[in-house]
Protein backbone atom coordinates (compact mmCIF):
# COMPACT_ATOMS: atom_id res chain seq x y z
CA UNK A 1 0.00 0.00 0.00
CA UNK A 2 0.83 3.30 -0.74
CA UNK A 3 3.15 5.40 2.04
CA UNK A 4 0.63 8.31 3.03
CA UNK A 5 2.44 9.14 6.25
CA UNK A 6 3.08 13.10 4.68
CA UNK A 7 -0.62 13.32 3.78
CA UNK A 8 -1.67 11.76 7.75
CA UNK A 9 0.51 14.88 8.88
CA UNK A 10 -1.26 17.31 6.33
CA UNK A 11 -4.53 16.24 7.07
CA UNK A 12 -3.86 16.25 11.07
CA UNK A 13 -2.31 20.25 10.61
CA UNK A 14 -6.19 20.65 10.47
CA UNK A 15 -7.17 19.75 13.81
CA UNK A 16 -5.35 21.66 16.12
CA UNK A 17 -5.47 20.84 19.60
CA UNK A 18 -6.40 17.59 18.36
CA UNK A 19 -4.01 16.94 15.71
CA UNK A 20 -1.97 14.43 17.79
CA UNK A 21 -4.72 12.36 18.64
CA UNK A 22 -6.09 12.53 14.81
CA UNK A 23 -2.32 11.51 13.26
CA UNK A 24 -1.97 8.53 16.32
CA UNK A 25 -6.12 7.22 15.18
CA UNK A 26 -5.34 7.24 11.54
CA UNK A 27 -2.28 5.12 11.56
CA UNK A 28 -4.17 2.96 14.44
CA UNK A 29 -6.90 2.72 11.81
CA UNK A 30 -4.33 1.77 8.96
CA UNK A 31 -2.79 -1.43 11.00
CA UNK A 32 -6.22 -2.37 12.16
CA UNK A 33 -8.16 -2.35 8.57
CA UNK A 34 -4.88 -4.30 7.20
CA UNK A 35 -5.09 -6.91 9.35
CA UNK A 36 -8.67 -8.45 8.53
CA UNK A 37 -8.88 -11.25 6.34
CA UNK A 38 -11.09 -9.53 4.37
CA UNK A 39 -9.29 -8.72 1.08
CA UNK A 40 -7.98 -10.76 -2.26
CA UNK A 41 -8.86 -11.35 -5.63
CA UNK A 42 -11.98 -12.45 -6.81
CA UNK A 43 -12.00 -16.24 -6.20
CA UNK A 44 -14.42 -19.30 -7.12
CA UNK A 45 -14.69 -23.05 -6.37
CA UNK A 46 -13.75 -25.42 -9.42
CA UNK A 47 -17.37 -25.74 -9.51
CA UNK A 48 -17.73 -22.27 -10.61
CA UNK A 49 -19.01 -20.62 -7.21
CA UNK A 50 -17.66 -17.67 -5.20
CA UNK A 51 -14.81 -18.80 -2.78
CA UNK A 52 -16.73 -19.92 0.45
CA UNK A 53 -14.23 -17.89 2.26
CA UNK A 54 -15.26 -14.52 0.58
CA UNK A 55 -18.52 -15.02 1.48
CA UNK A 56 -18.01 -15.81 5.59
CA UNK A 57 -15.74 -12.97 5.15
CA UNK A 58 -17.92 -10.62 4.30
CA UNK A 59 -21.02 -11.80 6.10
CA UNK A 60 -18.36 -11.22 9.79
CA UNK A 61 -17.28 -7.96 8.73
CA UNK A 62 -19.57 -6.56 6.51
CA UNK A 63 -17.45 -5.45 3.56
CA UNK A 64 -14.76 -6.98 1.49
CA UNK A 65 -12.31 -5.78 -0.71
CA UNK A 66 -10.85 -7.33 -4.28
CA UNK A 67 -7.74 -6.40 -5.20
CA UNK A 68 -7.54 -5.65 -8.61
CA UNK A 69 -10.98 -6.47 -9.80
CA UNK A 70 -10.77 -3.62 -12.19
CA UNK A 71 -8.14 -3.72 -14.84
CA UNK A 72 -5.77 -1.49 -16.06
CA UNK A 73 -7.40 -0.63 -18.85
CA UNK A 74 -10.57 0.09 -17.50
CA UNK A 75 -9.05 1.98 -14.34
CA UNK A 76 -7.69 4.04 -17.10
CA UNK A 77 -11.36 4.00 -19.11
CA UNK A 78 -12.75 5.46 -15.78
CA UNK A 79 -10.08 8.28 -15.23
CA UNK A 80 -10.55 9.49 -18.80
CA UNK A 81 -14.09 9.14 -18.39
CA UNK A 82 -13.76 10.88 -15.18
CA UNK A 83 -11.16 13.80 -16.81
CA UNK A 84 -13.91 14.40 -19.54
CA UNK A 85 -17.09 14.83 -17.01
CA UNK A 86 -15.06 17.09 -15.14
CA UNK A 87 -14.13 19.29 -18.29
CA UNK A 88 -18.31 19.45 -18.73
CA UNK A 89 -18.99 20.04 -15.19
CA UNK A 90 -20.79 23.92 -14.10
CA UNK A 91 -18.37 26.02 -13.03
CA UNK A 92 -19.35 26.43 -9.64
CA UNK A 93 -22.52 25.02 -7.98
CA UNK A 94 -26.20 26.52 -9.86
CA UNK A 95 -24.35 27.44 -13.37
CA UNK A 96 -26.34 25.84 -15.79
CA UNK A 97 -23.12 26.01 -18.49
CA UNK A 98 -19.33 24.79 -18.40
CA UNK A 99 -16.38 26.84 -18.59
CA UNK A 100 -16.42 26.26 -22.34
CA UNK A 101 -19.84 27.72 -22.24
CA UNK A 102 -21.53 24.40 -23.04
CA UNK A 103 -24.91 23.05 -21.03
CA UNK A 104 -23.19 21.57 -18.07
CA UNK A 105 -23.52 17.93 -17.05
CA UNK A 106 -26.44 17.13 -15.35
CA UNK A 107 -28.18 20.54 -15.70
CA UNK A 108 -30.76 18.75 -18.18
CA UNK A 109 -31.06 15.92 -16.09
CA UNK A 110 -34.01 15.16 -13.27
CA UNK A 111 -33.38 13.65 -10.10
CA UNK A 112 -29.96 13.14 -7.82
CA UNK A 113 -27.18 15.19 -10.70
CA UNK A 114 -24.19 16.63 -9.16
CA UNK A 115 -24.33 17.48 -5.74
CA UNK A 116 -22.38 20.30 -4.12
CA UNK A 117 -20.63 21.13 -0.78
CA UNK A 118 -19.08 23.18 1.19
CA UNK A 119 -15.25 22.75 1.19
CA UNK A 120 -14.03 20.19 4.29
CA UNK A 121 -17.73 20.80 5.61
CA UNK A 122 -20.16 18.48 6.59
CA UNK A 123 -23.21 19.10 4.58
CA UNK A 124 -25.55 15.67 6.09
CA UNK A 125 -24.87 15.66 9.53
CA UNK A 126 -27.48 16.21 12.23
CA UNK A 127 -29.76 17.39 9.60
CA UNK A 128 -33.07 15.63 8.65
CA UNK A 129 -31.67 15.46 4.79
CA UNK A 130 -31.60 11.36 3.98
CA UNK A 131 -34.72 10.99 6.38
CA UNK A 132 -32.38 11.51 9.10
CA UNK A 133 -29.53 8.99 8.53
CA UNK A 134 -26.93 11.22 9.55
CA UNK A 135 -27.55 11.24 13.07
CA UNK A 136 -24.49 14.24 13.97
CA UNK A 137 -22.39 16.55 12.68
CA UNK A 138 -18.80 15.48 12.31
CA UNK A 139 -15.85 18.17 13.09
CA UNK A 140 -15.60 20.94 9.97
CA UNK A 141 -12.00 21.71 9.45
CA UNK A 142 -11.40 25.35 8.41
CA UNK A 143 -10.71 25.11 4.46
CA UNK A 144 -7.81 27.02 2.69
CA UNK A 145 -8.16 30.79 2.34
CA UNK A 146 -7.82 30.04 -1.75
CA UNK A 147 -10.69 27.18 -1.42
CA UNK A 148 -13.73 27.68 -4.35
CA UNK A 149 -16.97 28.42 -2.16
CA UNK A 150 -18.26 25.09 -3.37
CA UNK A 151 -16.80 21.84 -4.15
CA UNK A 152 -18.38 18.42 -6.34
CA UNK A 153 -19.16 15.89 -3.48
CA UNK A 154 -21.31 13.49 -5.91
CA UNK A 155 -22.79 12.54 -8.91
CA UNK A 156 -25.62 10.38 -8.96
CA UNK A 157 -27.04 8.19 -12.11
CA UNK A 158 -23.49 7.71 -13.21
CA UNK A 159 -24.24 5.34 -15.93
CA UNK A 160 -25.72 7.43 -18.38
CA UNK A 161 -22.72 9.88 -17.82
CA UNK A 162 -19.75 7.65 -18.56
CA UNK A 163 -19.71 4.17 -20.69
CA UNK A 164 -16.74 3.44 -18.25
CA UNK A 165 -19.20 3.31 -15.19
CA UNK A 166 -21.98 1.10 -17.39
CA UNK A 167 -18.77 -1.12 -18.67
CA UNK A 168 -17.70 -1.82 -14.41
CA UNK A 169 -21.65 -2.26 -13.89
CA UNK A 170 -21.27 -5.09 -15.67
CA UNK A 171 -18.15 -6.63 -14.55
CA UNK A 172 -19.18 -10.83 -14.51
CA UNK A 173 -17.04 -11.49 -11.44
CA UNK A 174 -18.51 -8.96 -9.31
CA UNK A 175 -21.93 -9.64 -10.86
CA UNK A 176 -21.43 -13.46 -9.89
CA UNK A 177 -20.72 -12.18 -6.26
CA UNK A 178 -23.96 -10.18 -6.64
CA UNK A 179 -25.92 -13.28 -7.57
CA UNK A 180 -23.98 -15.35 -4.55
CA UNK A 181 -25.46 -12.97 -2.11
CA UNK A 182 -28.89 -11.89 -3.03
CA UNK A 183 -29.42 -14.54 -5.79
CA UNK A 184 -30.04 -15.22 -9.10
CA UNK A 185 -32.61 -12.92 -9.90
CA UNK A 186 -30.76 -9.99 -8.02
CA UNK A 187 -31.92 -6.10 -9.05
CA UNK A 188 -30.23 -2.98 -9.39
CA UNK A 189 -30.24 0.19 -6.32
CA UNK A 190 -28.73 3.29 -7.37
CA UNK A 191 -25.19 4.08 -9.26
CA UNK A 192 -22.72 7.32 -8.64
CA UNK A 193 -19.58 8.62 -7.96
CA UNK A 194 -18.07 9.84 -4.59
CA UNK A 195 -15.76 13.04 -5.21
CA UNK A 196 -13.49 13.90 -2.86
CA UNK A 197 -11.10 16.14 -3.96
CA UNK A 198 -7.66 16.85 -2.01
CA UNK A 199 -7.52 19.18 0.49
CA UNK A 200 -11.71 19.79 -0.35
CA UNK A 201 -13.25 17.09 0.04
CA UNK A 202 -16.62 17.01 2.39
CA UNK A 203 -17.56 14.39 5.42
CA UNK A 204 -20.17 12.42 5.31
CA UNK A 205 -21.69 11.40 8.50
CA UNK A 206 -21.74 8.38 10.14
CA UNK A 207 -24.82 6.08 8.75
CA UNK A 208 -26.33 3.37 8.21
CA UNK A 209 -27.61 3.36 4.50
CA UNK A 210 -31.35 1.22 4.39
CA UNK A 211 -34.73 2.72 5.62
CA UNK A 212 -37.20 0.35 4.75
CA UNK A 213 -37.03 -3.09 6.39
CA UNK A 214 -35.73 -2.03 9.81
CA UNK A 215 -39.03 -3.37 11.55
CA UNK A 216 -39.20 -6.15 9.08
CA UNK A 217 -40.33 -9.56 10.83
CA UNK A 218 -38.23 -11.03 8.08
CA UNK A 219 -35.25 -9.01 8.94
CA UNK A 220 -31.43 -10.41 8.03
CA UNK A 221 -28.28 -9.16 7.53
CA UNK A 222 -28.53 -8.51 3.89
CA UNK A 223 -31.78 -7.42 3.27
CA UNK A 224 -31.06 -3.81 2.34
CA UNK A 225 -28.39 -5.04 -0.59
CA UNK A 226 -24.79 -3.71 -0.96
CA UNK A 227 -22.78 -1.45 -3.02
CA UNK A 228 -19.54 -2.16 -4.65
CA UNK A 229 -17.35 0.97 -4.99
CA UNK A 230 -14.76 0.73 -7.98
CA UNK A 231 -11.90 2.74 -6.68
CA UNK A 232 -10.33 4.73 -9.27
CA UNK A 233 -7.46 6.39 -7.88
CA UNK A 234 -7.13 3.97 -4.47
CA UNK A 235 -8.45 4.61 -1.10
CA UNK A 236 -6.69 5.86 2.22
CA UNK A 237 -7.24 6.23 6.24
CA UNK A 238 -7.41 10.23 5.04
CA UNK A 239 -9.51 9.98 2.33
CA UNK A 240 -11.55 6.86 2.61
CA UNK A 241 -14.49 5.79 4.01
CA UNK A 242 -14.27 4.23 7.58
CA UNK A 243 -16.35 1.63 9.16
CA UNK A 244 -17.73 -0.69 12.00
CA UNK A 245 -16.93 -4.25 10.76
CA UNK A 246 -19.66 -6.53 11.70
CA UNK A 247 -22.28 -4.11 12.81
CA UNK A 248 -24.39 -4.81 9.81
CA UNK A 249 -25.83 -7.45 12.12
CA UNK A 250 -26.53 -4.84 14.56
CA UNK A 251 -30.47 -3.81 13.37
CA UNK A 252 -30.82 0.19 13.69
CA UNK A 253 -28.00 1.81 15.53
CA UNK A 254 -28.64 4.66 17.77
CA UNK A 255 -25.12 7.03 16.34
CA UNK A 256 -25.66 9.67 18.92
CA UNK A 257 -25.79 7.34 21.33
CA UNK A 258 -22.55 5.72 20.58
CA UNK A 259 -20.46 8.84 20.39
CA UNK A 260 -21.28 9.93 23.05
CA UNK A 261 -20.29 6.97 24.96
CA UNK A 262 -17.21 6.72 23.06
CA UNK A 263 -16.48 10.24 24.04
CA UNK A 264 -15.28 11.15 20.31
CA UNK A 265 -16.53 11.18 17.00
CA UNK A 266 -13.65 8.96 15.76
CA UNK A 267 -15.26 6.11 17.01
CA UNK A 268 -12.37 3.48 18.37
CA UNK A 269 -14.27 0.67 16.43
CA UNK A 270 -13.70 1.52 13.06
CA UNK A 271 -11.41 1.07 10.59
CA UNK A 272 -10.94 2.86 7.32
CA UNK A 273 -11.11 1.21 3.74
CA UNK A 274 -7.62 0.45 2.65
CA UNK A 275 -7.63 0.06 -1.65
CA UNK A 276 -5.11 0.62 -4.78
CA UNK A 277 -6.67 2.05 -7.60
CA UNK A 278 -8.85 -0.91 -9.13
CA UNK A 279 -10.31 -2.75 -6.04
CA UNK A 280 -13.45 -2.89 -5.63
CA UNK A 281 -15.07 -3.15 -1.94
CA UNK A 282 -18.26 -4.46 -1.73
CA UNK A 283 -19.73 -2.89 1.25
CA UNK A 284 -23.20 -3.98 2.96
CA UNK A 285 -25.43 -0.70 3.38
CA UNK A 286 -26.64 -1.99 6.97
CA UNK A 287 -23.06 -1.51 7.94
CA UNK A 288 -22.25 1.70 10.27
CA UNK A 289 -19.88 4.04 8.09
CA UNK A 290 -18.85 7.42 6.91
CA UNK A 291 -15.73 9.23 5.92
CA UNK A 292 -13.95 12.24 7.40
CA UNK A 293 -13.59 15.54 5.60
CA UNK A 294 -10.50 15.13 2.97
CA UNK A 295 -7.82 17.86 4.47
CA UNK A 296 -4.88 15.02 2.85
CA UNK A 297 -3.01 15.27 -0.05
CA UNK A 298 -4.67 12.62 -2.50
CA UNK A 299 -7.88 12.76 -4.14
CA UNK A 300 -10.23 10.22 -3.78
CA UNK A 301 -13.22 9.23 -6.66
CA UNK A 302 -15.10 6.00 -5.79
CA UNK A 303 -17.53 4.76 -8.64
CA UNK A 304 -20.52 3.59 -6.55
CA UNK A 305 -23.32 0.87 -7.68
CA UNK A 306 -25.63 -1.25 -5.64
CA UNK A 307 -27.66 -4.81 -5.94
CA UNK A 308 -30.97 -5.58 -3.84
CA UNK A 309 -32.90 -9.18 -3.41
CA UNK A 310 -34.97 -8.72 -5.31
CA UNK A 311 -37.64 -10.00 -2.64
CA UNK A 312 -36.39 -6.64 -0.49
CA UNK A 313 -37.96 -4.67 -3.46
CA UNK A 314 -41.03 -6.47 -4.87
CA UNK A 315 -44.53 -4.68 -4.23
CA UNK A 316 -42.44 -2.37 -1.73
CA UNK A 317 -43.05 1.19 -1.46
CA UNK A 318 -39.49 2.83 -1.95
CA UNK A 319 -38.07 5.13 0.85
CA UNK A 320 -37.99 8.03 -1.93
CA UNK A 321 -34.68 8.93 -1.32
CA UNK A 322 -32.59 8.27 -4.43
CA UNK A 323 -35.52 9.05 -6.81
CA UNK A 324 -39.49 10.03 -6.01
CA UNK A 325 -40.98 7.43 -3.73
CA UNK A 326 -42.78 4.94 -5.78
CA UNK A 327 -44.29 0.80 -5.43
CA UNK A 328 -41.74 -1.48 -7.01
CA UNK A 329 -44.16 -3.74 -8.86
CA UNK A 330 -43.04 -6.20 -11.77
CA UNK A 331 -43.24 -4.09 -14.55
CA UNK A 332 -41.00 -1.28 -12.72
CA UNK A 333 -38.37 -3.61 -11.75
CA UNK A 334 -38.16 -5.36 -15.09
CA UNK A 335 -37.67 -1.74 -16.81
CA UNK A 336 -34.91 -0.62 -14.36
CA UNK A 337 -33.28 -3.91 -14.44
CA UNK A 338 -32.86 -3.79 -18.26
CA UNK A 339 -29.44 -1.50 -17.23
CA UNK A 340 -28.19 -4.67 -16.49
CA UNK A 341 -28.41 -6.32 -19.67
CA UNK A 342 -27.49 -3.26 -21.62
CA UNK A 343 -24.06 -2.93 -19.44
CA UNK A 344 -23.18 -6.62 -20.17
CA UNK A 345 -23.65 -5.55 -24.33
CA UNK A 346 -21.54 -2.12 -23.36
CA UNK A 347 -18.99 -4.55 -21.76
CA UNK A 348 -18.60 -7.40 -24.34
CA UNK A 349 -17.83 -4.50 -27.53
CA UNK A 350 -15.30 -3.35 -25.35
CA UNK A 351 -14.23 -6.41 -24.16
CA UNK A 352 -14.80 -9.04 -26.97
CA UNK A 353 -12.74 -12.04 -25.40
CA UNK A 354 -14.56 -11.82 -22.48
CA UNK A 355 -17.04 -14.11 -21.53
CA UNK A 356 -19.91 -11.64 -20.19
CA UNK A 357 -22.17 -12.83 -17.59
CA UNK A 358 -25.66 -14.36 -18.03
CA UNK A 359 -28.52 -12.26 -16.12
CA UNK A 360 -31.05 -14.85 -15.28
CA UNK A 361 -33.81 -12.75 -15.22
CA UNK A 362 -33.42 -12.37 -19.10
CA UNK A 363 -31.50 -15.32 -19.96
CA UNK A 364 -34.27 -16.89 -22.26
CA UNK A 365 -35.65 -13.23 -23.30
CA UNK A 366 -35.96 -13.65 -27.39
CA UNK A 367 -34.91 -10.17 -27.63
CA UNK A 368 -31.48 -9.68 -26.63
CA UNK A 369 -29.89 -6.60 -25.26
CA UNK A 370 -27.99 -4.00 -27.53
CA UNK A 371 -25.20 -1.72 -27.09
CA UNK A 372 -25.53 1.49 -29.71
CA UNK A 373 -26.07 5.68 -29.49
CA UNK A 374 -30.03 5.22 -29.46
CA UNK A 375 -30.29 3.20 -26.90
CA UNK A 376 -26.78 5.32 -24.71
CA UNK A 377 -29.87 8.01 -25.61
CA UNK A 378 -32.53 6.26 -23.83
CA UNK A 379 -30.67 6.29 -20.01
CA UNK A 380 -31.28 9.43 -19.89
CA UNK A 381 -32.81 10.27 -16.40
CA UNK A 382 -32.93 6.16 -15.86
CA UNK A 383 -32.08 6.69 -11.88
CA UNK A 384 -36.21 8.52 -11.80
CA UNK A 385 -36.59 4.84 -11.76
CA UNK A 386 -33.90 3.78 -8.79
CA UNK A 387 -34.64 1.33 -6.17
CA UNK A 388 -34.37 3.21 -2.71
CA UNK A 389 -35.32 1.04 -0.07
Amino acid sequence: MKDISKSIDACAAYYGEQAAEMKQYLIDGEKKALALPNRGPILFTEKGHVHPDILNAYSTYGFYIFEGALSSDEVKDLKDDLEKMRENFPTEMGATLDAKGRPALGSDRGGLALQWAKPLSDPLGGTDMFNGRHQVKLFEPTADVDAPTATPLYLGGSLQYSDACLRAYAHPGLLKIAAAINGDDFVPFHEGLFIKDAGLGASVSWHQDGDTHWDNPAFHENIHGFNFMGQVYGSTAVNGVWVVPGSHREGRINIVELISKAGTERLPEAVPIICNPGDVVINNRQLLHGSFANTGLETRVTANFGFHPRASVLNVRGAGLHAEAATFDEDFIKHRSRLIGIAIAARQERFPDEEPYQYAPIKNDIEKPVWNEAVKASLKNYNLMDLSI
